[in-house]
């Protein structure tokens, strides 16, 4: 693929989930404990503290509008924010622990995981109300929508994908994916596929209309988002035990293989990329080792920071 570390981004110390981009104004969001860290893609000049937030998890540009929404499971919500200042507009309570994150261009809602209730609230960022919450049980993670309609949730109880109906609020059907443990990463590509993220190290391509596996493949060790460039055709899938991001090809001789596995950082789990320059953002931090028996390992304080990938 080409891709390697070519900078690295400081940031304000905390625990962080996933990452965004925003075409319109350039930016990579990260959230970071309880702030939305923005950082210009072009001057790579980060502002650690845009936007406030209470254990933030995901950060949603709102097309064509001046809003920018965020999930925060410290105290059950979505914040709608203005994408300019940073200040809050209003805050929409949801079912508990927001978590993953989508807008839907159909519909115009933004699709918001609550793992821990294990449902789905729908929210309207421009109205700024939750419209439906829609339950699916079986302790849910990461969602990704086809823009015609159709919702898919990894669930991550019960190793399978849930496929709704946005429109009925409907389950319609639910994708086993045996092999593949615990799914958390999850994104609708093009050719109507899904690439599902597995934490025990496998990698899952489905067709999104029939659940068929179209593709299965050992990656590194917690993967926890999958990240693509659909201009070039190219699905990235970080993982932060190995500290390797698997590269995906999706289209060409090689379609649904992976083409090259790019070196990171132990730590690296998610991402986001920036579709006009092709470069890779990949938050992380070092560890302080060894973890403590039965618990995660601790960020040195002091270490985060935004790897950034280029060819």
């Amino acid at each position: 693929s080409g891709l390697k570390i070519v900078g690295r981004i400081p940031g304000l110390d905390g625990g962080w989930d996933y990452a965004s981009f925003d075409p319109a104004r350039r930016r990579v969001y990260v959230a970071v404990g309880n702030a939305v860290m923005a950082i210009d893609a072009d001057s790579g000049k980060a502002n650690p503290n845009f936007a406030a937030g209470s254990h933030l998890h995901a950060v949603v540009p709102i097309p064509r509008s001046n809003l920018i929404l965020t999930t925060n499971s410290g105290d059950d919500t979505a914040r709608i924010v203005n994408a300019v200042t940073g200040k809050l507009i209003a805050s929409v309570p949801t079912a508990k622990d927001a978590d993953g994150a989508v807008f839907d261009p159909a519909s115009g809602l933004v699709m918001v995981v609550c793992g821990e209730a294990s449902a789905v609230t729908m929210v309207d960022p421009r109205t700024a109300k939750a419209v439906a919450t829609l339950p699916i049980p079986g302790g849910l993670e990461y969602p990704a929508v086809d823009g015609k309609g159709k919702l898919f949730v990894n669930v991550e109880g019960k190793n399978e994908i849930a496929v709704a109906d946005i429109a009925t609020r409907k389950v319609l059907a639910r994708y086993p994916m045996p092999g593949c443990e615990r799914p958390t990463g999850l994104a609708y590509v093009a050719g109507n596929r899904l690439i599902s993220a597995c934490a025990n190290g496998v990698a899952k391509i489905l067709d999104a209309g029939t659940g068929r596996e179209i593709a299965s493949f050992k990656i590194g060790a917690f993967p926890d988002s999958v990240l693509q460039d659909a201009g070039r055709g190219l699905a990235y899938i970080p993982s932060a035990i190995t500290g390797t991001m698997a590269v995906i090809s999706l289209k060409g001789a090689a379609n649904n293989t992976i083409v090259d596995t790019v070196t990171t950082r132990p730590g690296a789990r998610t991402g986001t990329v920036d579709p006009k320059t092709g470069r890779v953002y990949l938050p992380t931090a070092h560890y302080i080792l060894p973890a403590p028996a039965g618990r995660r390992p601790q960020p040195k304080p002091g270490t985060f920071e935004v790897l950034v990938l280029g060819r």
